[in-house]
């Protein structure tokens, strides 16, 4: 029996209304279900289409469809039956658009993806102007392509230049935004206009087609024979690569689709269409981020890392002790969802300084038409600069975003807790000393927990929750829910030194520096971090972090770890980094670091290093070996991790990984890039590059356990 509801009302007009909903589900969906649903429904349709004249899709949910069933993608591996369940659906969505009568998609919520496909074999489309909505072909960010029509159709109704970047960059339009796109065909305001509007235009178009269903069919814009479109197209795959660097293979099967389809008939085109979407949908890159971007971000959403037995809660007013650039970045993204904030610094100036900083972000937004001047006043009147530690009183939450100095610290630490009330939450923006230390200056370190943010914050997504040795499940949880209030997106690790991210994180740069010392040249070692998927090569990063503040982060370090009796590491990057120091080479907001820093141009590497490093060229091979090197050292580090506590979860450090410093989002993470290594073949792979290189390369021995049984980490 099938558990999909296809109800079918006809009125007085003989207009039939089908409404989609899919019963035990908050949103429609894909899947085999549907597909013997949508079929009986069809075959209904097609039994009475000489009583009718016209039909309307809709749904009575709160979104019109959302997509496929991602779990049932995502576990297919047989490339004939992902290539069958691609044509089934088109084969209904097919009959809707040839069905001799008019039919409209009222879009009353959002459409995604094969939601969307659905609307786009409807021969109108009129959306419901809801704010929460959005629409649009995202397959891109999960690496597949629109297996359900949406490439053949979406070109042929916007061309191939107007069509690819939504196809390609996998944009998400709301409602108005879509219409004046051409994504959909009308906005209504209400759902009774909506409904009016498609009744509307069935009775004017009682012959509609779809527009390559008419004789004489031309490509908007031009088919890829047309000189024109011909010298444009040669463009498009370069500037991709050059983009993905070859690593995301689903935006160059969706111009492959587009332009191989554009020379076809429709049905042709289909079929192309469905080959290259089974070829992704069975490949590592949609597995890897199709498990990192829908079931780990997912189970982090969801609360993963939340203790149970708390209700959940939103903080009020919050206090922020810093205005730097860290502290100014936290205090708008507090405001921006309307959350007031004490902004306090040294000095009154200092402190407005800071709240000048959303100002700025807000000025640029209403020169983009994204803001309104009354929005941004409203916005920048829950800031509160000030001098005075008084007007912390009545803060629920206090977070501290001060210089990494342990005494500075305890000093505002102290300040901040004379003001507040017992039961406020105390957290620390450090992004390297550990909490259970910094809690020492707290009179309640149970309250007391570290939120760390990355810079800059207004646009970066991750919070890192790091739990000290007397952090309670409840102030986690208070903790928790406020940076899903702020809309940013919360993973939760134990405490210990650099944490989960920072101290994963340093090894991609420590690496990249290291391999400066051995003479590789540093445009290759640049090029390598970037062509291995990370946004910016080790070097550069170097340079914005700053040496200086590496250099003082290590000098904490090895003092903890003395007065701990612990054995100081050493790293071959550290040599590297006490030459340019030497030098005084501090970073980018020194003005000289690996790279020079003109006033105007763009900045580029210092020609020095190539004589005081005595570089050298680099083989195709040493290449791969130093992308290899930078990626598995990261995938090890969080295996640490894992291993010794620090890291709760799987899900946490791949979303971490992604969203805290930008690790290649086509491996899934760092710990699912050890899953599309092999284990056991990342074992071999480690050992071999701890004979050349060193210790740090050794296998974890929760590697090597996990790896004997293939084990994975899920």
């Amino acid at each position: 029996m099938t558990k999909i509801m296809f109800k079918i009302d006809i009125d007085n007009d003989k207009i039939a209304t089908v409404l989609i909903d899919m019963p035990g589900r908050s949103a429609n969906v894909l899947n085999e279900e549907f597909d013997k649903s949508f079929l009986a429904t069809i075959e209904a349709l097609e039994a009475k289409k000489g009583e009718l004249t016209g039909v309307i899709f809709t749904s009575p949910k709160s979104t019109f469809i959302a997509g496929a069933d991602l779990d049932k993608v995502h576990a297919m591996t047989d490339a004939k039956a992902v290539f069958d369940m691609c044509e089934t659906l088109k084969s209904g969505l097919r009959r809707v658009e040839t069905l001799g009568i008019p039919v409209v998609a009222a879009i009353n919520g959002s459409a995604l993806g094969g939601g969307y496909e659905v609307a786009l074999a409807c021969h109108h489309r009129v959306a419901l102007n809801n704010p929460r909505s959005v629409i649009g072909l995202p397959e891109v960010g999960l690496g597949l392509l629109p297996g359900g029509g949406g490439i053949v159709r979406l070109t042929r109704m916007l061309g191939l230049q107007n069509a690819l970047p939504f196809l390609t960059e996998g944009k998400k339009l709301k409602p108005k935004a879509a219409v004046a796109a051409g994504l959909a065909d009308e906005l209504a305001e209400t759902p009774e206009e909506m409904m009016e509007k498609a009744k509307a235009w069935i009775k004017a178009n009682p012959k509609a087609q779809a527009p390559w269903d008419v004789k004489g069919f031309r490509f908007p814009g031009g088919a890829p024979t047309n000189p024109k479109v011909a010298m444009m197209l040669p463009i498009v795959p370069a500037m991709s690569r050059a983009k993905t660097h070859g690593n995301y293979p689903a935006v160059q099967a969706i111009i492959s689709t587009a332009v191989e389809g554009a020379l076809v008939d429709f049905d042709t085109a289909s079929r192309i269409e469905s080959r290259y979407f089974t070829s992704l949908t069975v490949g590592k890159v949609s597995k890897n981020m199709t498990k990192a971007f829908w079931f780990d971000l997912n189970a982090v959403k969801k609360g993963a890392s939340r203790p149970e037995g708390f209700e959940r809660g939103t903080v009020k007013k919050v206090g922020v002790l810093g205005a730097g650039m860290m502290g100014a970045g936290i205090a708008y993204s507090c405001a921006s969802k309307g959350i007031p904030v004490v902004l306090k610094d040294v000095t009154k100036e200092k402190a407005d300084f800071g709240k000048s900083y959303s100002e700025k972000i807000t000025d640029k937004l209403i020169q983009r038409g994204r803001l309104t001047k009354e929005k941004q006043e409203q916005l920048l009147s829950l800031i509160h600069p000030t001098d005075s530690a008084a007007d912390l009183k009545g803060c629920d939450l206090i977070i501290e975003a001060v210089f990494e100095d342990r005494g500075l610290k305890a000093k505002v630490t102290e300040e901040a807790e004379a003001q507040i009330d017992d039961n406020a939450i105390y957290a620390s923006n450090t992004s390297t000393l550990p909490i259970t230390g910094l809690a020492k200056a707290s009179k309640r370190p149970n309250n007391f927990i570290g939120l760390h943010y990355f810079s800059p914050v207004d646009k970066m997504p991750l919070v890192e929750i790091i739990v000290g040795e007397q952090t309670s499940d409840e102030t986690l949880a208070r903790a928790f829910d406020f940076v899903l209030q702020t809309g940013k997106t919360p993973i939760v690790v134990n405490d210990s030194r650099g944490f989960y991210t920072s101290r994963v994180f340093s090894t991609y740069v420590q690496e990249g520096i290291a391999m400066l010392g051995e003479g590789v040249h540093p445009k290759v070692i640049e090029n390598a971090g970037i062509q291995a998927g990370m946004p910016v090569g080790p070097l550069a990063l170097t340079d914005e972090v700053s040496l200086s503040l590496m250099e003082h982060i290590k000098k904490q370090t090895e003092k903890d770890l003395a007065e701990q009796g612990l054995p100081i590491p050493h790293h071959p990057a550290n040599k590297v980094a006490d030459k340019m120091l030497s030098l005084d080479r501090k970073g980018k907001a020194a003005g000289a670091g690996f790279y020079e820093y003109p006033e105007k141009g763009q900045k580029y590497l210092w020609p020095e290093l190539n004589e005081i490093f005595n570089v050298k060229v680099s083989s195709a091979e040493e290449m791969e070996e130093l992308k290899e090197r930078m990626m598995i050292i990261q995938s090890l580090e969080t295996i640490r991790c894992l291993e010794e506590g620090v890291l709760r979860n799987v899900a946490d450090a791949n979303i971490g990984s992604i969203f805290g410093w930008g690790f290649a989002p086509f491996k899934g993470g760092t710990l699912q890039y050890a899953n599309d290594f092999g284990l056991k073949e990342l074992v071999t792979r480690s050992e071999e590059l701890a004979k050349k290189y060193g210790d740090r390369f050794n296998p974890p021995t929760l590697l090597r356990e996990r790896a004997k049984s293939n084990q994975l980490f899920i």
